[in-house]
């Protein structure tokens, strides 16, 4: 077909339409993010991704689950947590730097379908409002500590700072990850530091901590820790702004790639391993330290003591922990902002607006606070690791076994409304028998017996089921469509999205051809937001027949 639109086939675009096309150009939310906005090296967006980690909820995980199961079976546990998180990351984390598009666009044409991803969105959402709220609650401890400040305010306060940094978006997110992440660093490896070298009994004491090893009590450990396994989301959200790869830059690309994608978790797992470390120390050194042991601040607090001043001490601990809360919970602000707003956008056709969204996330996790969930922490990422499992581990064994192996899932990611079918029964089944068994086994339904296999459950249910179901339906519920309408080429010579630009006839803006397709009714382009705004369907290309 003609890409160029005549002028008598643009009409006005509506004023929602307008409103959306502005803001999603900022940082190209809910869209493919196109080469002519990535200009960050692979370096800059590593940083920015990893900056998004460094958020003390680990610290607090890791002294939990060693309170509660012992050093040896925590270790067990966190050592699984990483194997997991890394094999099931890596093929996501690939999609999004080398296709440049978030987790939602990759669970759609990955077994869930237009629609059927919509519910993984609100898992994600849910994710980064438990995790808002346990680094807002961890904010507020240090500011009740350090200045005085009542803890329900310090829930209010850690909530409402976050909301003028997310305004902005990428641009503002990778500057201030980069800027802050070197002071970050030696606040938090210091103190570890100077206590191995002063204290080298403490790590005997930490060693001898707790019952011996059990298998089962290792799998619990390991479900608390696998609640994490959602935090790919937000490095995609980095990593989908990763320059074209090419044969000049592939060895930066794939370091790059591999350290701030599935990387992740080498670095959280390291601070899990120091946050029950610290909290044995609390624990076995300081007077009443059973009650304070599990509260990062307090954990820094009584380190920094030991080789400073009482003030300096409190002033570093407590700046370390604001700075650690602000630089995850913008990132947590910020994705769940997209996701939620991604969804209804779908649903409805009709775009809010992100800000909408982000004060209604905010708003959620502020309630949390109040409700004191850090007394109940086990419990709540105990059974969200099960929702978490159930859809990461399915996407991964989609793209590994369906898409690469078994040739029945389209090798490229398809994301546009249209070309894709509602539901896709291969995903979209496989994660509720998965997140709906492993919760039933989580809470006893199934016996006490196998209660602490339920993170077993998820995954291999979540692994074992996608390449099931593909051969069962023949791979036909991926594509309602194979050509989009247009010629021009989605990829360059080296396998990049093309660069290749269209303009848009509903909104009258250019865009990239990864997010472009065929008009139904005009001889022109579309783009993807306003095919998913088009309330009428009059853009949507029909569907083809397969054989």
């Amino acid at each position: 077909m003609s890409v160029e639109p005549s002028l008598d086939h643009r009409p006005a675009a509506e004023p929602s339409q307008s409103a959306a096309t502005r803001e999603t150009l900022e940082d190209y939310t809910l869209r493919f993010a196109p080469r002519s906005y990535r200009r960050w090296s692979t370096g800059v967006v590593a940083v920015s991704a990893l900056g998004g980690i460094a958020y003390l909820a680990d610290f607090a995980i890791g002294a939990n689950i060693g309170i509660a199961y012992g050093t040896t079976n925590a270790l067990w546990g966190i050592g699984i947590f990483a194997v997991v998180i890394f094999a099931s990351g890596l093929p996501l984390a690939y999609y999004a730097a080398r296709y440049n598009i978030d987790l939602d666009l990759i669970t759609r044409g990955s077994g869930f379908g237009y629609y059927g991803s919509v519910v993984t969105n609100v898992i994600f959402a849910s994710f980064t409002f438990i995790f808002f709220a346990l680094e807002g609650s961890i904010m507020a401890q240090g500011l009740e500590l350090g200045l005085g400040v009542p803890l329900w305010l310090g829930y209010a306060v850690s909530t409402l700072v976050i909301f003028p940094l997310v305004i902005y978006g990428m641009k503002v997110l990778s500057t201030l990850q980069v800027w802050t992440t070197p002071l970050w660093l030696i606040l938090m490896v210091l103190p570890f530091v100077y206590l191995v070298v002063s204290h080298p009994d403490s790590v005997s004491t930490f060693l001898d901590y707790g019952p011996d090893a059990n298998f089962g009590t290792m799998l619990l450990a390991a479900g608390v820790c696998l609640s994490l396994i959602a935090q790919i989301a937000e490095q995609i959200d980095y990593l989908r702004f990763m320059p074209p790869k090419t044969p000049e830059n592939s060895r930066r690309w794939w370091t790059a790639m591999l350290l701030a994608g599935p990387g992740w978790v080498i670095f959280g797992a390291l601070k899990q391993v120091v946050g029950l470390f610290l909290a044995v120390y609390v624990i076995a050194q300081v007077d009443g330290g059973a009650a304070i042991a599990n509260q990062p601040v307090h954990q820094f607090l009584e380190i920094y003591r030991g080789f400073l001043p009482g003030w300096l001490a409190m002033t570093l601990a407590v700046v370390l922990v604001v700075i650690s809360q602000v630089k995850i919970n913008v990132t947590n602000a910020y994705s769940g902002s997209l996701a939620w707003t991604n969804s209804y956008t779908r649903l409805t056709r009709h775009y809010p607006g992100r800000l909408v969204f982000l004060a209604v996330n905010l708003l959620i996790a502020l309630v949390l606070m109040e409700a004191n969930m850090f007394d109940f922490l086990n419990t709540i990422l105990g059974f969200y690791a099960n929702c978490g499992m159930a859809w990461i581990v399915v996407v991964a064994s989609d793209i590994v076994f369906n898409k690469y192996l078994l040739k029945l899932s389209p090798l490229h990611p398809e994301f546009r409304r249209g070309m894709l079918y509602a539901v896709n029964p291969v995903g979209f089944v496989s994660m509720g028998v998965a997140a709906g068994v492993s919760i039933l086994v989580f809470f006893g339904g199934l016996g006490s017996s196998i209660r602490p296999y339920s993170p077993l459950v998820a995954i291999g249910l979540a692994l074992v089921l996608p390449p099931v179901l593909a051969v069962v339906t023949r791979g036909k519920y991926y594509l309602r469509r194979t050509d989009d309408g247009l010629d021009l080429p989605m990829y360059d010579e080296h396998g990049n999205p093309s660069g290749a630009v269209l303009t848009c006839h509903v909104c009258r803006q250019d865009y990239e051809r990864p997010d472009m397709t065929a008009c139904e009714t005009h001889d022109a382009a579309v783009c993807s937001l306003c095919l998913s705004t088009d309330k009428v369907a009059d853009h949507v290309l029909p569907a083809t027949v397969h054989s």
